[in-house]
């Protein structure tokens, strides 16, 4: 998944043309993908100042930096999702579309993105969230390409990426790192 430091390739669902936002909330088995509110700052404190989850996205944030520059209701934008486990912030799904990349053939496209707290590992609670927002996606663009793009490193993330049905497109070498871009085509994720 793409770094959101590295989000500035990034431009926001408005993109995507007439998709309202933000949707009611998508409930899965365990899950509800939700739009950010106050109470899940300190979440998104604690999920961009850590050096787990920010090991493959070039680092963790500073705390003090966070907090000086956090909103009151954090990444309120079309496509950004919080993932809410029995009422609070594990992760964040991001749904945006590529404006500019160092990989071309990713531009145009719609990027999946995910960020977890390291508590929430090992639960399959990313794939959960990503199918809601997917099969949300689905619905309101079929047929819509979706790209994933990670550090070939991060084994866990290309796991993840071929059970959501992401199809390697091509690798390519960027921020000191080599990279996987995945396609997903409309298809319906393994189990």
């Amino acid at each position: 998944m793409i770094a959101i430091e590295a989000a500035d390739w990034l431009a926001d669902m408005n993109d995507l043309g007439p998709v309202a936002w933000p949707p009611a909330p998508i409930k899965t088995e365990r899950l509800v993908l939700r739009e950010p509110e106050a109470r899940d700052r300190a979440a998104f404190v604690e999920l961009h100042a850590s050096p787990e989850v920010h090991t493959y996205l070039g680092g963790p944030r500073s705390r003090d930096e966070l907090e000086g520059e956090m909103p009151e209701v954090p990444e309120r934008w079309p496509g950004s999702f919080v993932v809410d486990l029995d009422g609070a912030m594990i992760g964040q799904v991001l749904l945006r579309r590529v404006t500019e990349h160092v990989c071309p053939s990713a531009v145009g496209k719609v990027d999946l993105g995910y960020l977890f707290l390291p508590q929430a590992w090992g639960f399959g609670y990313a794939a959960e969230a990503c199918a809601a927002a997917l099969g949300w996606l689905e619905d309101v663009l079929p047929g819509e390409p979706v790209v994933l793009a990670t550090q070939t490193a991060n084994v866990r993330s290309m796991r993840l990426a071929a059970k959501l049905g992401f199809t390697e497109a091509e690798r390519f070498r960027a921020w000191d790192a080599d990279q996987w871009l995945g396609l997903r085509t409309s298809v319906i994720p393994s189990s």
